[in-house]
């Protein structure tokens, strides 16, 4: 096997936050490459950023993508970066590495929700690695990976899966439950909780009228000065779980598929739209509590709030009246939501590919023949 004197590395990223870690660590990649790699190899990487696109059973075709960029760009290995959870069997793949056609594909998700960048440079270094190592027999200097690197892949919630004697595919999937718990970090990120309070416009002015109504309302100051911190922080509990399960129902965001292998599936979808929407609503529950902590301050004075509640009051008097005031208020936003459109909810929840790759599986379904 005659080894190359340069490689030509090319990666295709989805859109989205796969485009914007590789857009971020591709001018330094031929650097990284020659240090981790081999440093008699020079190394060109071009990066494009673009949708990836999913074959009939939903899957990205690796292999057509290969044969398709090697030949018209004229790189000698594809790296493909996607935003969607990807599975082999049961387990959750990190990563899949097919040194046939010299393509490997990385599942962003799997990468957590932290040192997304640097885990990304540093599992990208390792498929290029392996597909150099059998393809182009470049087996490059083993000392020259850090040891911060090393340590990485040894303590990383991963295992190498082989496809089998006759296949030079193989899978680094994650295992346990350190590598699960990674992956549903991963995807809550990827679906942006944030973004639900703007979405949710009608839940979020119920929630404001309601806890505006409430800091006026003097029953509720003198409720809020019965209870007591561990109980208000209960009431806070609840009213966030009313919530999140409200607009999972309402909205029909829980999965339930009849075949198994999608019902294993579905417990994970169904757990990062759960921490989605009880993110969201915290972020919701948040602004509210600020929103009302400033009207409270603005509009009740501290003599007639002493005197209707028949003692002196300090700052937390006007804390337990706001932390009561949001708590109810959310409960009203639950109401509220039900003003939405489902599209609208569905956007805040499930990640642009996700929704994508769901709608176009529906569709091929529904269009074929029974």
């Amino acid at each position: 096997m005659d080894t190359p004197d340069q490689v030509s590395i090319g990666v295709l990223a989805d859109k989205g936050l796969p485009g914007q870690v590789i857009t971020a660590i591709a001018d330094d990649l031929p650097r990284v490459l020659a240090a981790r790699v081999s440093g008699e190899t020079r190394w060109g990487v071009e990066h494009r950023v673009e949708q990836l696109p999913l074959d009939e059973d939903g899957d990205i075709p690796m292999r057509s993508l290969s044969q398709q960029y090697r030949q018209d760009r004229g790189w000698d290995l594809l790296v493909l970066i996607t935003d969607l959870p990807r599975r082999t069997g049961a387990r959750p793949v990190v990563a899949g590495i097919d040194v046939e056609h010299g393509v490997a594909m990385i599942s962003m998700p799997a990468l957590g929700a932290v040192l997304v960048r640097r885990r990304a440079r540093r599992l990208l270094v390792r498929v290029v690695r392996q597909l150099v190592s059998q393809r182009f027999g470049i087996e490059g200097d083993q000392g020259r990976r850090g040891l911060a690197d090393r340590l990485g892949e040894v303590l990383a919630p991963t295992q190498r899966v082989s496809g089998g004697h006759q296949s030079a595919a193989s899978h680094l999937a994650l295992v346990g439950l350190r590598g699960r718990l990674r992956l549903l970090a991963g995807m809550v990120r990827d679906n942006r909780p944030w973004r639900l309070v703007p979405h949710l416009a009608g839940a979020t002015a119920a929630a404001a009228g309601t806890a505006a109504y409430g800091v006026i309302t003097s029953s509720f100051w003198k409720l809020a000065d019965a209870l007591s911190p561990l109980r208000l922080a209960g009431i806070t509990v609840v009213t966030v779980v009313i919530m999140v399960v409200w607009l999972m129902v309402y909205n029909h965001l829980w999965d339930r598929p009849s075949e198994a292998v999608e019902r294993r599936k579905a417990v994970l979808y169904n757990a990062s739209t759960a921490a989605t929407l009880a993110i969201g609503v915290l972020c919701m529950y948040t602004i509210l509590y600020v929103l009302a902590a400033l009207a409270a301050v603005v509009l009740i004075d501290s003599g007639y709030f002493a005197q209707t509640l028949g003692h002196p009051v300090g700052m937390g008097s006007y804390l337990n009246l706001v932390w009561l005031c949001s708590s109810v208020g959310i409960v009203a936003g639950a109401l509220g939501s039900s003003l939405e459109d489902e599209e609208t909810v569905r956007k805040a929840t499930y990640s642009r590919r996700e929704r994508e790759r769901q709608e176009g599986n529906r569709g091929r379904r529904e269009d074929r023949p029974t």
